[in-house]
This record gives structure tokens, sequence and C-alpha cells, in this order.
């Protein structure tokens, strides 16, 4: 099998490690890819526009590719997955209609009232609302504010605050972008991503996992695309992902497919865990980062094989899903600046660069003597043991070893799971 995954990231590289595991596949190309990723797969970094479904498809055509994986949200928000599928090529990843369950929030409202998914409150604020209209919302949310980028964000665009100075701070800045913003009632509990496989009504779940979002240690600094992952979650109830599943992801699927746009790819459900259960925080269309990481690690089934499957419709029939034992543990290293203004072209080095079961390229590039940072988040460390002690350590041992000037990480990642500290 022959595959050829969009994106050039950590996640996609994380895609890339499994699938070259896979004895199915035979041939694995990457769009647009970076050198790092020349260790398991043919890179094409001319084809960098991967929102352009023409382009896309030239290249999927050009490779005569079996099944293409995509992995941002853009190009499914774009309509990448319709061209392909146009053109008979079978693809991992929603339609641009059904992509729109990540790419308008008010849509994903939209679908969770209707499926009866229990969701926060909210309230939309289109372009050019009032001075008035926007302080009255404001009123009716506060004070634990919830702002939200009504549109691809990146994971980046949301700010959760108890200062209503900063909520209006970001209303005001959504809006000078041209885009609508969400107000959110604050959902209280621990938070759990969970994966699902989708291919219309059927749903597989993969291992729960638990991000970071804020960029320094205790959660504290600003949301980032996400500065470290762990799974399973040793506090989540036993039937708490069969729940997650059947109250959440099997009632959207059956709505998406009644309002004749059926989903087919990953469903991530973002979700807060509090005294009445699992509530939704936000949908993606696409494997989350750096959650992935820490979920594929832990894989026995064969990448291709599931994947190929739920392109071509045969999920159902899909033999269940293998897992390590133990624990897996993702830790972002970030370069001088971000999330705000990341320094880039600053050289890295580790024994550990070239070992994609240690450290996965998220934001790099090659310069004089080596790889170079290219990205906001540089690298995504891996660990795993037995217990989730053993994989912080082994990440965190990692992490050691690695330089590069100005970066830093969280020194807590999993940590308070690992303390017991986590409870529904």
């Amino acid at each position: 099998m022959r595959i050829l995954v969009i994106g050039s990231g950590g996640r996609e590289h994380a895609l890339l490690t499994g699938l070259k595991a896979d004895p199915t596949v035979t041939d694995l190309h990457i769009a647009p890819g970076s050198p790092a990723h020349a260790k398991q797969a043919t890179v094409h970094p001319e084809y960098s526009q991967v929102d352009d479904p023409a382009r896309m498809v030239e290249l999927a055509v050009d490779i005569a590719a079996d099944l293409v994986v995509i992995g941002p949200e853009v190009p499914l928000v774009k309509g990448v997955a319709d061209a392909l599928r146009e053109r008979g090529i079978a693809v991992f990843g929603p339609s641009a209609s059904a992509a729109q369950i990540e790419g308008s929030k008010a849509f994903a409202k939209d679908v969770m009232a209707a499926a009866g998914v229990r969701t926060a409150r909210a309230e939309q604020l289109a372009p050019g609302t009032n001075d008035a209209d926007i302080e009255a919302a404001l009123d009716r949310f506060g004070p634990h504010f919830v702002v939200k980028d009504d549109g691809l964000a990146g994971g980046k665009g949301v700010v959760v605050t108890e200062s209503r100075d900063a909520a209006r701070a970001h209303v005001d800045a959504v809006h000078a972008a041209g885009n609508p913003v969400l107000l959110e009632s604050f959902l209280d509990g621990p938070e759990v991503s969970l994966f699902c496989l989708v291919d219309g009504e059927t749903v597989v779940p993969l291992l729960p996992a638990q991000d970071h979002k804020r960029a320094y240690d205790n959660d504290e600094g600003p949301n980032t695309g996400g500065m470290g992952a762990y799974t399973p979650l040793p506090w989540l109830p036993a039937d708490g992902t069969q729940r997650i599943v059947d109250e959440v992801c099997v009632p959207v699927a059956k709505e998406m497919v009644k309002r004749g746009t059926p989903y087919t790819g990953l469903l991530y459900a973002g979700l807060a865990w509090g005294k009445e259960g699992p509530a939704v925080v936000e949908f993606n269309c696409r494997f989350g980062d750096p959650e992935t990481q820490a979920v594929l690690a832990l894989l026995k089934s064969p990448l291709g094989e599931v994947l190929n499957a739920t392109a071509t419709g045969r999920l159902a029939s899909l033999a269940p899903l293998e897992w390590e034992e133990g624990y897996a543990v993702t830790v972002v290293l970030a370069a001088e600046g971000y999330p705000a203004s990341p320094r880039k072209g600053d050289p890295i080095t580790s024994p550990d660069l070239d070992d994609p079961t240690r450290v996965l390229h998220a934001g790099t590039t090659t310069g004089e003597g080596g790889y170079v940072s290219n990205g906001g988040r540089v690298l995504n460390v891996l660990g795993r043991g037995a217990t989730l002690a053993d994989a912080r350590a082994a990440a965190y041992e990692v992490l050691d070893g690695i330089k590069l000037e100005g970066s830093f990480f969280r020194k807590d990642i999993a940590l308070p799971a690992e303390k017991g500290q986590i409870s529904i």
C-alpha cells in the first residue's frame, strides 16, 4: 500500500512512524514534510500548498497513492478530501462539510444540540457587534470567561480567564481579524481528549489522553497548541471511554449522517468531566497534536490497515484494536518566544534526534551542521514505561540531552496524574 501523508509537524512524524512499522505499507510519501521525515518517507517540499485541492490531487495521482492521510485541519476544511475522493483516491479525513465540526464552533454547537450532547452554553458575537451588546454578553458569562475564535485557530484561539479586560481584549482581537466570537460558560472538571475512528455511524475509540495547553508549569501562561500529553488516564473511570463514545461520539456521528454529511476519519472530542459526566469543550476533525504522539506510541495494531479500513468504509469489520501495556508521555520542547513570537534558526543537538521512538520533529529544518529550529513547538519528546512515573522519567531523560538555545519545556507534564491529584 502506497500512502501519502499531508502535513509537516510532530503529529505527521508520529503518523509516519506508525505507518512505517506496518508491513502492508510498501511506500511512504509526505507533503510538504520536513528534512527529518526523509528518514521514513519520500519528502515533497515543493507541494507546500496543502490547502490547495488541485495540487494535492496532482501529487497523489503522480505517485499513484492508494491512501491519503490528511494531518492538519485547514486542508480538510478547504475540501482537499473531497477533491481526492472525486478522483477515486481513498482518503483518511472528513469532507469539507463534515469538517465544519471544527471549522465552525457554532456549527458544532448546533450539531450537539440536535444530538442531545452535553456542552457549554454559548452565544455568538458577530464582527461589528456594538460595545453595549458585547458588554451585556460578558455580563451573562462572567466571572469565569471562555472566549473562542469561531474559526480555525490551531488550538490557540481560546482565552480562559477571570479577567474581564482580558476577555474583552480577545473579543476585540478576533473581531478585528474579521471572525465571529463564541462566548461559553465554563465547564468544570479534568479534561479528556478522546480520538475516535468514525465511518458513518461506526465509532471505534483510541486510548483516552490528556493535553496540557498552558505554556508554563502549574497551568500558567498563555494557551498554546499543546505543551505535552499522556495516555492512558489512570483517573478515568473504567467505563469512561465507553461513556464518551455512547453519550457523545455516536450521537454526533448519527446526527451527521442524518444531515447528509456523514463523517469519516478521525473525530477528536475534547471534553471536561464534571459532576454530571462528560461535556464537550470542542471537536476537532483530525488527529490532535500532541496527544497523537503519545497515543500512537502504544498502538500495536497495524496503523496503515486501521486508517485504510476507515477510509474505505470497512471500519465495522476491522479487528479490535490492540495496545501495548503501560503508559506513554510526550513533552514539547518549545522555542524561545513561543507562542507569541518563536525564534527560529537555532542549532539543535541531541544523540536522539534521529530516533523517532524518542524524538519526533515538529518544527525543524536543516542548516549548516545539522538540524535547526523552524517553528514554535520544535520537538516532541517521547517516553514509555510500565507506570506513568516510568514514562515521565524516560521522556525527561531524553530532554536532558537536548540542547537548543533559549528553548523551554514544562516540567510537570502528567505529574498531577502521577501523584494521584486528579479525580472525578
